[in-house]
């Protein structure tokens, strides 16, 4: 059994995800940052004997863009909470032939092409120079647990790729596509960055379970639509939504 006054992990919801089936709601808190405000107020509850704090990223009516996102307001406010483990649930597009609409993917590398956003803590009234080690950008300890949970709930997911970050809020041409693949990467979305870095800064141990919404541009002939996309996240946020029950047990 937790303790109860113990928060056991976070959830940050991507697209399609701004509320967790089953959670008892113990209490719904703002917290006021440094950095400005964040998405929305941080929502405490129960699933089983755990307890977690879940905030929706685009906020609750989901209006904020991807690259309007106060990254450092979420990310400082969970660490200011006692969080310590998040799960950061993604919307995102498959590049690599594995990486077909629906499924759930643990990303363990990822590559930052956005811009313009305030990516780091670490700028005013330092007394020296900061630098993290972001080999490894995603925590271990983190993504073996979601790895079991999917085990035990008889999930079907992959565990290892590389997540492009891109800038939005518009969708990527058939070309930049390419040049991604070309540079590795499997997945692609709009949030993971500067978010993950910013949960390293703080220690936070942080994981990404993302969820394939379409093909990414010019990877099959259809022509991307919303419609496909929330098609496509109902059956995905669906077992993500089991995948959490698991992740509580």
């Amino acid at each position: 059994m937790s303790n109860k006054n113990a928060i056991d992990f976070a959830v940050i919801g991507g697209t399609g995800l701004t509320e967790i089936d089953g959670l008892e709601v113990i209490q719904r808190e703002v917290v006021h940052t440094p950095f400005g405000e964040p998405s929305g107020q941080f929502t405490h509850g129960l699933i089983g004997d755990k307890r977690i704090v879940f905030l929706a990223r685009h906020g609750y009516t989901h209006t904020i863009p991807p690259h309007k996102v106060n990254y450092r307001a979420n990310i400082w406010a969970l660490h200011h909470l006692g969080v310590r483990n998040v799960l950061a649930v993604a919307a995102v597009g498959g590049i690599t032939a594995g990486m077909k609409p629906q499924t759930l993917v643990i990303p363990d590398q990822i590559i930052d092409y956005t811009h313009d956003r305030p990516h780091t803590f670490f700028e005013e009234g330092l007394n020296v120079v900061t630098h993290i080690d972001f080999s490894r950008p995603y925590s271990a300890s983190m993504r073996e647990m979601v790895i079991r949970a999917a085990t035990q709930a008889g999930l079907s997911l992959v565990e290892n790729a590389t997540y492009a970050a891109t800038q939005g809020p518009r969708l990527e041409t058939a070309a930049e596509i390419l040049r991604l693949e070309r540079d590795g990467a499997h997945i692609v979305g709009m949030t993971g960055m500067p978010e993950t870095a910013l949960a390293r800064e703080l220690g936070l141990d942080y994981a990404c379970c993302a969820v394939v919404s379409n093909w990414a541009a010019g990877k099959n002939s259809h022509v991307i639509t919303m419609d496909t996309i929330r098609s496509n996240l109902a059956v995905g946020l669906a077992n993500v939504r089991t995948l959490l029950k698991s992740l509580s047990c």
